[in-house]
């Protein structure tokens, strides 16, 4: 156990967060739970030409919504700017970094001479500068320190052992010509200024580790330990693509995902706990360690997110499945369905919610049960377009018109009786009744939609299909 552990996720907005970043800060929170450590958002706004406050508060939003908080005060790199300008100075005049007053043009040439990767052949590493050269635009570079081996090697709690060969470095870029530090700066400054102790993020930061961990040494600093967490792959094994789910994590919630859910999946993805597929927050903070990360890729499948997020709904009451709709996605779900009774929408909740998928699929369902069938579709019809079908839904009118007590039993019974009395399987009664009362074959107990539609709704849905099959187009 790593005890008090401080992580941080550390999202740049310059997007909406997706779910390959969501899974990560989930990873961090969990292991900070686990360990009775914290765990720290950092908004990462070092590029500021791409950076805006709408992608900021799609950020946070999405982490309100998956109930995920920074147990800190959320800071922002770009209101750290002087003391990371503060911090390069420093190292250059320890000798640690330098002024480079090469132009990009001719670095570029001179590294396709070489036929090369681009590398910087260290012009300016030893020249002291001028004060006439101190006018001309300049970055600063980090100056690499003699390696005792041809590998740099770390350790990461997930992979074990790396290691990267030493002629791949460069004297790298840590501020720009505009003075704007550089990212794999101003994490290592931000990191430190935090006490992150564990950096834990996707495998795709695997080739910025080194450079970091030279920053840290060169500072003076201790170096976190690093955990990089495998890919999630799309269906082809490749990448996970947008087209194949890497949307915004907000796009899920407006399609009726609930936030319980998506996080079970996607700690599943890339980790797990012997055979269960199944947890509540406080089991997954139970039993969460690095060592059970997996280190091959995962692949996302939206069939099985969506059979998790049928589980939960289920779980919910229905009273919480309509509170959530109003707080999340929908507010006016209930207005729009102003002449049904909150006894009412209750019901029909119960009542689908076993059927579906996602709320989004929920919500869609009861406006379309709200609204009587307007257009239906001829394939529909031609079953029906008979005179056996129209004597059934004659005799169900006059059976439930004649009803005195209107209630589940009685409705049961008086359908059950045209069955009997004409003869016929009940499926023949209930298929039409489906079409009249929905627009659709199929649906839940067809004595519950009656009931719960009222009399007059059910008949007045009854007489408008019967009208409409004797009447041939």
């Amino acid at each position: 156990m790593y005890k008090n552990a401080r992580v941080r996720f550390a999202p740049s907005p310059t997007g909406h967060l997706h779910i390959g970043g969501l899974r990560s800060a989930i990873f961090n929170w969990l292991f900070a739970k686990h360990n009775n450590g914290k765990f720290l958002i950092r908004i990462e706004d070092t590029d500021r030409d791409r950076s805006t406050k709408l992608f900021e508060d799609s950020i946070l939003k999405s982490f309100e919504w998956i109930n995920i908080q920074s147990e800190e005060q959320i800071i922002k790199q770009s209101d750290r700017y002087k003391e990371h300008k503060d911090l390069i100075e420093k190292l250059v005049a320890e000798g640690k970094a330098y002024r480079c007053f090469c132009t990009h043009k001719i670095e570029f040439e001179e590294s396709n001479l070489e036929g090369g990767y681009s590398k910087y052949d260290r012009t300016c590493r030893d020249i002291k500068p001028s004060e006439e050269d101190l006018k001309r635009s300049y970055v600063v570079r980090f100056k690499l320190p003699d390696f005792s081996s041809d590998q740099f090697k770390f350790d990461d709690l997930v992979y074990g052992e790396i290691s990267f060969p030493v002629d791949q470095f460069d004297d790298f870029i840590i501020a720009r010509s505009d003075g704007a530090p550089m990212y794999n700066f101003v994490v290592v400054a931000d990191d430190i200024y935090q006490k992150i102790d564990f950096v834990i993020r996707g495998q795709e930061h695997l080739v910025n580790t080194p450079k970091q961990i030279l920053l840290y040494q060169a500072i003076g600093a201790k170096v976190p330990q690093f955990a990089h967490l495998p890919l999630i792959l799309g269906p082809s094994g490749a990448k996970l693509s947008k087209r194949e789910a890497a949307v915004s994590v907000l796009s899920y919630r407006e399609e009726g995902f609930l936030p319980d859910a998506l996080l079970n999946y996607l700690v599943r993805l890339g980790w797990s706990h012997g055979d269960q597929e199944i947890f509540s927050r406080d089991e997954l903070i139970k039993f969460f360690t690095l060592s059970d990360v997996h280190k091959s890729g995962a692949i996302f499948d939206i069939k099985k997110l969506e059979w998790l997020n049928s589980v939960y709904i289920k779980e919910m009451l229905n009273q919480e499945i309509i509170n959530y709709i109003i707080e999340w996605i929908e507010p006016e779900f209930v207005i729009d369905l102003k002449s049904w009774s909150e006894e009412q929408i209750l019901s029909f909740v119960a009542l689908y919610k076993e059927r579906v998928k996602t709320l989004k699929e929920l919500i869609l369902i009861l406006k379309d049960l709200y609204l009587a069938p307007e257009n239906f579709n001829e394939e529909d019809l031609k079953p029906w377009r008979n005179e056996e079908t129209s004597k059934i839904l004659k005799t169900v009118e006059t059976e439930l018109s004649g009803l005195i007590s209107w209630n589940l039993e009685s409705v049961k019974a008086a359908l059950k009786k045209v069955s009997s009395d004409l003869n016929v399987q009940f499926p023949m009664v209930a298929k039409p009744l489906r079409l009249a009362l929905t627009g659709k074959t199929e649906s839940p107990s067809i004595y519950e939609l009656i009931f719960l539609l009222s009399k007059d709704e059910s008949l007045n849905r009854i007489s408008r299909l019967c009208n409409i099959l004797t009447h041939k187009n």
